[in-house]
């Protein structure tokens, strides 16, 4: 019986045997790590020295730094740009406001050139006529504006020095048709005070209907009629 199981251990059809290490498991890791932790660092100090061997790392190095100086002085460049855009649009601006103002000037000139042109034939009127004395009327003007009012002006002068001032005053009258009839308007008279000279105008209203064809102008002492002036629209 010995003797069969002794030959049953020694043949094929012994049972198997497992081998097993008496190491625990974390500390079979901990050495693998290490393993490749060392094999790593092996590695990268040869990619290193191959670098250095090869001369790589050294143009690189100076590639890196040729960047960094293009990159500096393409930013000095930007900022100089940056700073000639900016006092451009400030020049430009203030050229803009100058020439803003200079419209402005420019046609309250042509205002004023109109208004002294319009004076200066206004009292062009002031030139009396020979032998003329005492009140008279120079330059009656009337122009009918939209919204149905007359406007009109005219200059009450003493055509001699020293003239003693008068006082009166002047009344208006507008004439023309309505309505395919015959039509007039006295307008009231206002007080006149002139020594030498005077411009009197005013505003009148007149019907939607009318058609104003003449004005007339008079200056009165009382009741008596001292000039008389009429002009046709």
């Amino acid at each position: 019986m010995r003797f069969k199981l002794w030959r049953r251990r020694l043949t094929i059809s012994a049972p198997r045997m497992a081998v097993r290490s008496a190491m625990p498991w974390p500390i079979r890791w901990a050495m693998a790590a290490i393993v490749l932790g060392f094999c790593a660092a092996i590695a990268l100090w040869a990619f290193e020295l191959g670098k250095d061997i090869a001369g790589l790392d050294t143009g690189a190095k100076e590639e890196l730094v040729r960047l960094r100086a293009d990159m500096a002085k393409m930013r000095e460049e930007r900022d100089k740009a940056q700073s000639i855009l900016n006092t451009s649009a400030s020049l430009i601006t203030t050229e803009k406001a100058a020439q803003e103002r200079l419209t402005a000037q420019i046609k309250q000139l042509e205002a004023e050139n109109r208004a002294l042109r319009d004076d200066l034939g206004f009292f062009e009127k002031l030139i009396p006529s020979s032998g003329a004395e005492g009140v008279a009327i120079r330059g009656l003007q009337a122009e009918v504006m939209a919204g149905g009012q007359l406007k009109w002006q005219v200059l009450v002068i003493q055509p001699v020095k020293n003239a003693p001032e008068f006082r009166g005053k002047i009344e208006l009258s507008l004439s023309g048709t309505m309505g395919g009839k015959p039509w007039t308007m006295p307008v009231a008279g206002s007080p006149l005070q002139v020594r030498q000279y005077r411009r009197v105008e005013g505003m009148v209203d007149i019907p939607p209907t009318a058609i104003v064809k003449n004005v007339s102008a008079k200056v009165l002492d009382g009741t008596a009629t001292k000039a008389v002036q009429t002009i046709t629209l």
